[in-house]
């Protein structure tokens, strides 16, 4: 999908003219430049996906302007290389000059523009970012794990079912997947509610990665449970730190493409439909059944589903594995599925440090 703006709800840069580049600067009273109010970027760079989303904060969360994705894989070939590929790099400064545009265009006051596995992995990171910033105008920031974590649970924190007794959420990335252990959210008067976190893993697995080492154009049963077991085993002993927690009263909460993509062929949907897929439930049953139904296409029948693509098409079954692995590890009874994520959670945490949503005016920080 080139671009997501369009109906896409709101959460419940190179140098402008006289000024230098996006570095995540808190807007002044001068930003607003008659535009009605400060507004914000935030970018993902991933090992797969480029993705931005700018937004103007309301009262309980904020609205969307603007956004972007692209499938650019970074982090193509760096398992085995340690490096970016110079193919990679230009997919991606591509990708990077349309963000800039956007973020032009949209007269952005604070931005936070971060990078996450890929660049954590690359030999030639430094390099990179240097070339981002010397021809685009714009900081990368190469966040670490745990920060890629709480982002991710800032994001989707307003999707946690206030009945639950907790969360187990997963973020099934390019190079890495990360689960956070949730407790209930911390309610504000105004904005998105605040998440607890109890715990939090990050696993050396993503589905750029495990394709990589196992291949994903064709995947048998076999090749998906050694899979599932590499998986597993990396997962282990955070599965035995929370083997007393008791499933009954929590529920997974997912967001990656790997299960905005199961739920869309759990919907039958003729083509992607985030309104319908961002917040939706499904069942155990549910999720098994969509497997089933993927390890039994072709790459040709992957390729051909409206929901996959030949973008996603020899990376869906290593999702799957991984999301597999977690299942086995937390068979919690339902899953409700997040079309949000890292981008939301930098929003949300600008709004929140800029005092948006504190009747005093000071901050907010994360608890």
């Amino acid at each position: 999908m080139a671009s997501e703006a369009g109906r896409r709800p709101g959460l419940g840069p190179a140098p402008r003219p006289a000024r230098r580049g996006f570095r995540g600067r808190r807007p002044s009273s001068e930003d607003d430049g008659g535009r009605g109010g400060a507004t914000y970027a935030a970018l993902d760079l991933g090992t797969n996906n480029c993705r931005l989303l700018i937004a103007r904060p309301t009262r309980e969360g904020f609205r969307v302007v603007d956004a972007f994705s692209r499938i650019v894989r970074l982090g193509e070939g760096v398992g085995a290389s340690g490096r970016l590929s110079d193919a990679a790099i230009e997919r991606t400064m591509a990708a990077l000059v349309v963000c800039r545009a956007k973020m032009r265009n949209r007269g952005v006051t604070r931005a936070r523009l971060v990078a996450t596995e890929a660049c954590r992995a690359a030999q030639n990171a430094g390099e990179f970012c240097a070339r981002v910033a010397e021809q685009l105008g714009m900081e990368l920031e190469i966040i670490d794990r745990r920060t890629e974590a709480e982002l991710a649970a800032t994001g989707c924190a307003p999707l946690i079912d206030p009945r639950a007794d907790g969360v187990m959420l997963f973020d099934i990335g390019g190079g890495s997947s990360e689960l956070v252990r949730l407790n209930r959210p911390r309610f504000a008067p105004f904005g998105p509610p605040l998440p607890q976190i109890r715990d939090w893993i990050s696993l050396p697995h993503g589905v750029v990665t495990l394709a990589e080492r196992h291949g994903g154009i064709d995947v048998s049963r076999a090749i998906y449970e050694r899979m599932v077991a590499e998986v597993s085993a990396t997962l282990a002993s955070f599965a035995r730190a929370h083997a007393g927690d008791g499933l009954n009263g929590i529920h997974m909460l997912g967001t990656s493409g790997t299960v905005t993509t199961i739920a869309g062929v759990h919907l039958n949907l003729r083509r992607y439909d985030r309104d319908r897929v961002d917040g939706c439930w499904m069942t155990a049953d549910d999720i098994s059944a969509v497997v089933e139904r993927l390890l039994g296409m072709s790459y040709q029948d992957r390729v051909a589903s409206p929901c996959i693509g030949v973008e996603r098409a020899d990376l869906v079954l290593a999702g799957c594995a991984i999301l597999e692995a977690i299942r086995r590890a937390f068979p919690c009874r339902r899953l409700r599925v997040a079309d949000r994520g890292l981008r939301e959670g930098m929003l949300v945490q600008m709004m929140r440090d800029d005092g948006v949503w504190d009747a005093d005016g000071s901050a907010v920080s994360l608890s």
